[in-house]
Protein backbone atom coordinates (compact mmCIF):
# COMPACT_ATOMS: atom_id res chain seq x y z
CA UNK A 1 0.00 0.00 0.00
CA UNK A 2 1.42 3.39 -1.03
CA UNK A 3 1.58 6.46 1.19
CA UNK A 4 -1.24 8.09 -0.75
CA UNK A 5 -3.44 5.04 -0.26
CA UNK A 6 -2.69 5.01 3.48
CA UNK A 7 -3.64 8.68 3.75
CA UNK A 8 -6.81 8.03 1.79
CA UNK A 9 -7.69 5.14 4.13
CA UNK A 10 -7.14 7.32 7.20
CA UNK A 11 -9.20 10.12 5.65
CA UNK A 12 -12.04 7.71 4.92
CA UNK A 13 -11.87 6.31 8.48
CA UNK A 14 -12.14 9.82 9.95
CA UNK A 15 -14.84 10.87 7.48
CA UNK A 16 -17.10 7.95 8.37
CA UNK A 17 -16.88 8.72 12.09
CA UNK A 18 -16.71 12.53 12.12
CA UNK A 19 -18.26 13.68 8.86
CA UNK A 20 -15.76 16.46 8.14
CA UNK A 21 -17.05 16.96 4.60
CA UNK A 22 -20.54 17.65 5.98
CA UNK A 23 -19.14 20.26 8.37
CA UNK A 24 -17.23 21.93 5.52
CA UNK A 25 -20.33 21.93 3.35
CA UNK A 26 -22.34 23.44 6.20
CA UNK A 27 -19.75 26.20 6.52
CA UNK A 28 -19.92 26.91 2.80
CA UNK A 29 -23.70 27.08 2.84
CA UNK A 30 -23.66 29.49 5.80
CA UNK A 31 -23.84 33.06 4.49
CA UNK A 32 -22.62 36.28 6.10
CA UNK A 33 -24.55 39.49 5.26
CA UNK A 34 -22.54 42.03 3.31
CA UNK A 35 -23.22 45.71 4.02
CA UNK A 36 -21.48 48.81 5.37
CA UNK A 37 -21.67 47.55 8.98
CA UNK A 38 -20.23 44.08 8.26
CA UNK A 39 -16.97 45.07 9.98
CA UNK A 40 -18.60 44.61 13.38
CA UNK A 41 -19.22 40.91 12.67
CA UNK A 42 -15.52 40.26 13.26
CA UNK A 43 -15.71 41.33 16.91
CA UNK A 44 -17.31 38.02 17.89
CA UNK A 45 -14.54 35.94 16.32
CA UNK A 46 -11.89 38.22 17.82
CA UNK A 47 -13.42 37.76 21.26
CA UNK A 48 -13.40 33.98 20.83
CA UNK A 49 -9.76 34.06 19.68
CA UNK A 50 -8.63 36.12 22.68
CA UNK A 51 -10.53 33.77 24.99
CA UNK A 52 -8.60 30.88 23.43
CA UNK A 53 -5.35 32.75 24.17
CA UNK A 54 -6.52 33.11 27.77
CA UNK A 55 -7.21 29.40 28.07
CA UNK A 56 -3.88 28.38 26.52
CA UNK A 57 -1.69 30.74 28.54
CA UNK A 58 -3.72 30.08 31.69
CA UNK A 59 -3.03 26.35 31.46
CA UNK A 60 0.69 27.05 31.14
CA UNK A 61 0.61 29.33 34.19
CA UNK A 62 -1.19 26.67 36.22
CA UNK A 63 1.81 24.36 35.84
CA UNK A 64 3.83 26.61 38.16
CA UNK A 65 1.31 28.52 40.26
CA UNK A 66 0.73 27.59 43.92
CA UNK A 67 -2.52 28.99 45.39
CA UNK A 68 -1.53 29.88 48.94
CA UNK A 69 -0.67 33.18 50.59
CA UNK A 70 2.77 31.88 51.51
CA UNK A 71 3.73 30.63 48.05
CA UNK A 72 1.60 32.43 45.44
CA UNK A 73 3.85 35.49 45.04
CA UNK A 74 7.03 33.39 45.03
CA UNK A 75 5.62 30.97 42.45
CA UNK A 76 4.79 33.82 40.07
CA UNK A 77 8.20 35.37 40.73
CA UNK A 78 9.88 32.04 39.94
CA UNK A 79 7.82 31.77 36.75
CA UNK A 80 8.87 35.23 35.59
CA UNK A 81 12.57 34.98 36.48
CA UNK A 82 13.55 31.31 36.19
CA UNK A 83 11.18 29.63 33.73
CA UNK A 84 12.17 30.18 30.07
CA UNK A 85 9.73 32.70 28.53
CA UNK A 86 7.61 32.55 31.69
CA UNK A 87 7.50 36.36 31.85
CA UNK A 88 6.25 36.42 28.25
CA UNK A 89 3.46 33.92 28.91
CA UNK A 90 2.28 35.88 31.97
CA UNK A 91 2.41 39.17 30.09
CA UNK A 92 0.43 37.74 27.17
CA UNK A 93 -2.12 36.32 29.61
CA UNK A 94 -2.54 39.69 31.35
CA UNK A 95 -2.64 41.81 28.19
CA UNK A 96 -5.01 39.44 26.39
CA UNK A 97 -7.36 39.56 29.39
CA UNK A 98 -7.63 43.33 29.03
CA UNK A 99 -7.99 43.20 25.26
CA UNK A 100 -10.62 40.47 25.63
CA UNK A 101 -12.81 42.64 27.85
CA UNK A 102 -12.27 45.65 25.56
CA UNK A 103 -13.25 43.73 22.42
CA UNK A 104 -16.20 42.17 24.22
CA UNK A 105 -17.43 45.63 25.16
CA UNK A 106 -17.13 46.64 21.50
CA UNK A 107 -18.99 43.50 20.46
CA UNK A 108 -21.87 44.07 22.86
CA UNK A 109 -22.26 47.77 22.14
CA UNK A 110 -22.11 47.16 18.38
CA UNK A 111 -24.82 44.50 18.79
CA UNK A 112 -26.84 47.03 20.78
CA UNK A 113 -26.56 49.87 18.26
CA UNK A 114 -27.19 47.52 15.30
CA UNK A 115 -30.20 46.06 17.14
CA UNK A 116 -28.88 42.51 16.86
CA UNK A 117 -31.05 41.57 19.85
CA UNK A 118 -34.29 41.64 17.83
CA UNK A 119 -36.57 38.64 17.52
CA UNK A 120 -35.64 35.77 17.36
CA UNK A 121 -32.17 36.58 18.80
CA UNK A 122 -33.17 37.43 22.37
CA UNK A 123 -31.32 34.43 23.80
CA UNK A 124 -28.23 35.28 21.75
CA UNK A 125 -28.18 38.69 23.47
CA UNK A 126 -28.80 37.24 26.94
CA UNK A 127 -26.03 34.65 26.66
CA UNK A 128 -23.68 37.36 25.35
CA UNK A 129 -24.51 39.62 28.30
CA UNK A 130 -23.86 36.73 30.70
CA UNK A 131 -20.51 36.09 28.98
CA UNK A 132 -19.57 39.75 29.50
CA UNK A 133 -20.34 39.39 33.22
CA UNK A 134 -18.31 36.16 33.37
CA UNK A 135 -15.30 37.81 31.68
CA UNK A 136 -15.40 40.63 34.21
CA UNK A 137 -15.59 37.97 36.92
CA UNK A 138 -12.45 36.37 35.46
CA UNK A 139 -10.71 39.73 35.68
CA UNK A 140 -11.78 40.37 39.26
CA UNK A 141 -10.87 36.90 40.53
CA UNK A 142 -7.59 36.67 38.62
CA UNK A 143 -6.36 40.06 39.83
CA UNK A 144 -5.68 38.73 43.34
CA UNK A 145 -3.84 35.55 42.33
CA UNK A 146 -0.28 37.03 42.19
CA UNK A 147 -0.84 38.13 45.83
CA UNK A 148 0.88 41.48 45.39
CA UNK A 149 0.16 44.70 47.28
CA UNK A 150 -2.03 46.43 44.71
CA UNK A 151 -4.12 43.31 44.06
CA UNK A 152 -4.59 42.65 47.79
CA UNK A 153 -5.92 46.09 48.68
CA UNK A 154 -7.91 46.45 45.44
CA UNK A 155 -9.62 43.15 46.25
CA UNK A 156 -10.29 44.41 49.76
CA UNK A 157 -12.02 47.50 48.34
CA UNK A 158 -13.91 45.50 45.72
CA UNK A 159 -15.27 42.97 48.18
CA UNK A 160 -16.28 45.79 50.54
CA UNK A 161 -18.43 47.21 47.74
CA UNK A 162 -20.10 43.81 47.37
CA UNK A 163 -20.67 43.83 51.12
CA UNK A 164 -22.64 47.09 50.85
CA UNK A 165 -25.37 45.51 48.74
CA UNK A 166 -28.63 45.59 50.72
CA UNK A 167 -29.95 42.32 52.21
CA UNK A 168 -27.35 39.98 50.65
CA UNK A 169 -24.27 42.15 51.22
CA UNK A 170 -22.93 40.44 54.33
CA UNK A 171 -23.45 37.01 52.82
CA UNK A 172 -21.75 38.06 49.57
CA UNK A 173 -18.81 39.51 51.50
CA UNK A 174 -18.18 36.33 53.47
CA UNK A 175 -18.76 34.19 50.39
CA UNK A 176 -16.11 36.06 48.41
CA UNK A 177 -13.57 36.42 51.22
CA UNK A 178 -14.07 33.09 52.92
CA UNK A 179 -14.30 35.02 56.18
CA UNK A 180 -14.45 38.58 57.45
CA UNK A 181 -11.07 39.69 56.05
CA UNK A 182 -9.02 39.17 52.88
CA UNK A 183 -6.71 36.31 53.82
CA UNK A 184 -5.14 33.22 52.32
CA UNK A 185 -8.63 31.67 52.36
CA UNK A 186 -9.74 34.45 50.00
CA UNK A 187 -6.87 33.65 47.65
CA UNK A 188 -7.75 29.95 47.61
CA UNK A 189 -11.41 30.79 47.01
CA UNK A 190 -10.61 33.18 44.17
CA UNK A 191 -8.32 30.55 42.64
CA UNK A 192 -11.14 27.99 42.64
CA UNK A 193 -13.53 30.52 41.12
CA UNK A 194 -10.99 31.53 38.47
CA UNK A 195 -9.87 28.08 37.29
CA UNK A 196 -12.93 25.91 37.97
CA UNK A 197 -16.28 27.63 38.51
CA UNK A 198 -16.00 30.41 35.92
CA UNK A 199 -14.49 28.18 33.18
CA UNK A 200 -17.28 25.62 33.67
CA UNK A 201 -19.99 28.28 33.45
CA UNK A 202 -18.29 29.94 30.48
CA UNK A 203 -18.08 26.65 28.58
CA UNK A 204 -21.83 26.09 28.92
CA UNK A 205 -22.87 29.67 28.15
CA UNK A 206 -20.40 30.04 25.28
CA UNK A 207 -21.61 26.78 23.73
CA UNK A 208 -25.21 28.01 23.94
CA UNK A 209 -24.24 31.41 22.48
CA UNK A 210 -22.48 29.83 19.49
CA UNK A 211 -25.42 27.48 18.98
CA UNK A 212 -27.86 30.41 18.84
CA UNK A 213 -25.60 32.30 16.41
CA UNK A 214 -25.42 29.21 14.21
CA UNK A 215 -29.17 28.69 14.33
CA UNK A 216 -30.31 32.27 13.66
CA UNK A 217 -27.33 33.57 11.70
CA UNK A 218 -25.92 37.09 11.85
CA UNK A 219 -28.37 39.92 12.29
CA UNK A 220 -28.85 42.67 9.71
CA UNK A 221 -29.48 46.21 11.04
CA UNK A 222 -33.08 47.39 10.50
CA UNK A 223 -31.95 50.45 8.52
CA UNK A 224 -29.97 48.27 6.11
CA UNK A 225 -32.98 46.00 5.60
CA UNK A 226 -35.22 49.02 5.01
CA UNK A 227 -32.77 50.51 2.47
CA UNK A 228 -32.61 47.19 0.59
CA UNK A 229 -36.41 46.98 0.49
CA UNK A 230 -36.74 50.53 -0.83
CA UNK A 231 -34.11 49.86 -3.49
CA UNK A 232 -35.83 46.60 -4.46
CA UNK A 233 -32.53 44.72 -4.35
CA UNK A 234 -31.64 41.65 -2.29
CA UNK A 235 -29.07 42.14 0.44
CA UNK A 236 -25.60 40.91 -0.53
CA UNK A 237 -23.83 38.07 1.26
CA UNK A 238 -20.74 35.89 1.03
CA UNK A 239 -19.83 32.38 2.30
CA UNK A 240 -18.59 31.80 5.83
CA UNK A 241 -16.09 29.26 4.48
CA UNK A 242 -13.55 30.22 3.36
CA UNK A 243 -14.20 33.96 2.80
CA UNK A 244 -15.32 35.15 6.24
CA UNK A 245 -13.11 32.73 8.18
CA UNK A 246 -9.99 33.81 6.30
CA UNK A 247 -10.74 37.45 7.02
CA UNK A 248 -11.29 36.51 10.65
CA UNK A 249 -7.92 34.73 10.65
CA UNK A 250 -6.18 37.88 9.37
CA UNK A 251 -7.60 39.75 12.36
CA UNK A 252 -6.41 37.00 14.69
CA UNK A 253 -2.88 37.25 13.31
CA UNK A 254 -2.94 41.02 13.80
CA UNK A 255 -4.20 40.59 17.38
CA UNK A 256 -1.45 38.05 18.07
CA UNK A 257 1.13 40.54 16.79
CA UNK A 258 -0.30 43.30 19.00
CA UNK A 259 -0.24 40.96 22.02
CA UNK A 260 3.35 39.91 21.36
CA UNK A 261 4.40 43.55 20.97
CA UNK A 262 2.68 44.67 24.17
CA UNK A 263 4.03 41.72 26.15
CA UNK A 264 7.59 42.28 24.92
CA UNK A 265 7.69 46.08 25.16
CA UNK A 266 5.52 46.49 28.27
CA UNK A 267 5.91 43.30 30.35
CA UNK A 268 3.35 42.95 33.12
CA UNK A 269 4.94 43.88 36.43
CA UNK A 270 4.64 41.78 39.56
CA UNK A 271 5.12 44.48 42.21
CA UNK A 272 5.68 43.74 45.88
CA UNK A 273 4.30 40.88 47.94
CA UNK A 274 1.12 41.69 49.83
CA UNK A 275 1.41 42.45 53.53
CA UNK A 276 -2.04 42.24 55.20
CA UNK A 277 -0.74 44.22 58.21
CA UNK A 278 0.58 47.15 56.16
CA UNK A 279 -1.45 50.26 55.40
CA UNK A 280 -3.04 50.59 51.99
CA UNK A 281 -0.79 52.44 49.52
CA UNK A 282 -2.03 55.62 47.87
CA UNK A 283 -3.72 55.44 44.49
CA UNK A 284 -5.43 52.06 44.82
CA UNK A 285 -7.53 51.64 41.67
CA UNK A 286 -9.42 48.75 40.11
CA UNK A 287 -8.92 47.39 36.62
CA UNK A 288 -10.01 49.88 33.96
CA UNK A 289 -13.27 48.04 33.16
CA UNK A 290 -14.39 48.56 36.75
CA UNK A 291 -13.21 52.18 36.72
CA UNK A 292 -16.58 53.74 35.91
CA UNK A 293 -18.23 51.89 38.83
CA UNK A 294 -15.41 52.94 41.17
CA UNK A 295 -15.67 56.58 40.09
CA UNK A 296 -19.47 56.59 40.39
CA UNK A 297 -19.36 55.42 44.00
CA UNK A 298 -16.51 57.82 44.72
CA UNK A 299 -18.43 60.87 43.44
CA UNK A 300 -21.59 60.22 45.43
CA UNK A 301 -22.11 62.15 48.69
CA UNK A 302 -22.30 60.17 51.96
CA UNK A 303 -26.08 60.63 52.21
CA UNK A 304 -28.78 61.29 49.61
CA UNK A 305 -32.34 62.01 50.83
CA UNK A 306 -31.65 60.20 54.08
CA UNK A 307 -30.14 57.11 52.41
CA UNK A 308 -26.49 56.10 52.20
CA UNK A 309 -25.08 57.40 48.92
CA UNK A 310 -22.96 54.31 48.28
CA UNK A 311 -25.95 51.99 48.71
CA UNK A 312 -28.02 54.05 46.28
CA UNK A 313 -25.12 54.00 43.81
CA UNK A 314 -24.87 50.22 44.01
CA UNK A 315 -28.63 49.91 43.49
CA UNK A 316 -28.46 52.25 40.47
CA UNK A 317 -25.61 50.25 38.91
CA UNK A 318 -27.52 47.00 39.54
CA UNK A 319 -30.60 48.50 37.89
CA UNK A 320 -28.46 49.50 34.92
CA UNK A 321 -27.24 45.92 34.52
CA UNK A 322 -30.82 44.62 34.71
CA UNK A 323 -31.92 47.06 32.00
CA UNK A 324 -28.95 46.03 29.86
CA UNK A 325 -29.95 42.36 30.14
CA UNK A 326 -33.60 43.17 29.43
CA UNK A 327 -32.96 45.28 26.30
CA UNK A 328 -34.50 42.68 23.89
CA UNK A 329 -37.74 42.75 25.87
CA UNK A 330 -37.85 46.55 26.28
CA UNK A 331 -37.13 47.55 22.68
CA UNK A 332 -39.33 45.30 20.58
CA UNK A 333 -39.97 47.76 17.73
CA UNK A 334 -38.75 46.33 14.41
CA UNK A 335 -38.89 49.59 12.45
CA UNK A 336 -35.87 51.95 12.43
CA UNK A 337 -36.22 55.61 13.27
CA UNK A 338 -39.19 55.50 15.68
CA UNK A 339 -39.21 57.11 19.12
CA UNK A 340 -38.41 53.97 21.10
CA UNK A 341 -35.43 53.14 18.89
CA UNK A 342 -34.13 56.70 19.05
CA UNK A 343 -34.54 56.75 22.84
CA UNK A 344 -32.55 53.54 23.25
CA UNK A 345 -29.86 54.79 20.85
CA UNK A 346 -29.48 58.08 22.74
CA UNK A 347 -29.49 56.26 26.08
CA UNK A 348 -26.82 53.86 24.82
CA UNK A 349 -24.57 56.66 23.60
CA UNK A 350 -24.98 58.56 26.87
CA UNK A 351 -24.19 55.44 28.91
CA UNK A 352 -21.11 54.73 26.78
CA UNK A 353 -19.95 58.34 27.08
CA UNK A 354 -20.42 58.33 30.86
CA UNK A 355 -18.49 55.07 31.24
CA UNK A 356 -15.61 56.44 29.17
CA UNK A 357 -15.44 59.77 31.05
CA UNK A 358 -15.78 58.19 34.50
CA UNK A 359 -13.06 55.65 33.73
CA UNK A 360 -10.76 58.36 32.38
CA UNK A 361 -11.23 60.34 35.61
CA UNK A 362 -9.97 57.36 37.61
CA UNK A 363 -6.76 57.01 35.60
CA UNK A 364 -6.17 60.67 34.75
CA UNK A 365 -2.85 61.89 36.25
CA UNK A 366 -3.54 63.60 39.55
Amino acid sequence: MTTRERLAAVQEWVEVRVGISQLIEMGREKKVPLHRHSFWYYMGGMTLFLFGIQVGTGILLLLYYRPSSGEAFESVQFLMTRVPFGWLIRSIHSWSANLLVFVLFLHMFSAFFLKAFRKPRELTWLTGAVLLALMMGFGFSGYLLPWNTLAFFATQVGTEVAGRVPVVGEFALRLLRGGDQVTGATLTRFYGIHVAILPALTTVILGAHLLFVQKHGMSVPPQVEADAERAGKPLGSYPFLPNFLLRDAIGWCAALGVLAGLAALFPWELGEKADPFASAPAGIRPEWYFGWMFQTLKMLPPHILGFEGEVLGILAITLGFIIWFAVPFLDRTPRPGNRVTRAFAVGGWLALLYMAVATAMVYWPQ
